[in-house]
């Protein structure tokens, strides 16, 4: 009985732990938006030649943006936000483990021929990231910027 609570107990901890490192690594872009609240509406495509289109996009500081996202490609692409950091570290667990499955608030992961969205408010202006995370996708330059002024 002692070692199922001590196991308990440590599995508590660091499940614990694991959500106080995620709220840490919480993109550094802004913030999920509110559709509610959308002030512009960007088209982005994805496709098999390893790019955005387009690859650099402009928002006003305190926008919320509404990504109409589509995959025209023939295998699966995503959109993460985030800063070059975050997302260099994102895509080398990746090519660990290319069969992770997430969903966070910072991004849309769509199969081939599929549309999706991403609304964010980009809280601060700066110059941040997006990329495709799909193990070898970023290697192979799929990523672009948004310029917040």
């Amino acid at each position: 009985m002692k070692s199922v609570l001590t196991a308990s107990t440590l599995a508590l901890s660091l499940l614990s732990a694991n959500a106080f490192a995620h709220d840490e690594h919480a993109p550094s872009v802004g913030k999920p938006g509110d559709a509610g609240k959308v002030s512009k509406t960007v088209e982005i495509d994805m496709n098999d030649t390893m790019r955005f289109t387009p690859a650099t996009i402009l928002v006003k500081r305190g926008e919320t943006v509404r990504f109409l996202v589509k995959n025209s490609g023939k295998v699966k692409h995503e959109m993460v936000l985030g800063s070059i950091k975050e997302l260099q570290e994102h895509a080398a667990l990746m090519q660990k483990f290319p069969e992770m499955e997430h969903s966070d608030p910072n991004q849309v992961s769509l199969a081939p021929g599929k549309s999706g969205e991403l609304i964010w408010q980009f809280s601060k202006a700066g110059r941040f990231d997006f990329a495709c995370l799909q193990p070898g996708h970023f290697e192979a330059g799929m990523r672009g910027d948004i310029v917040v002024k």
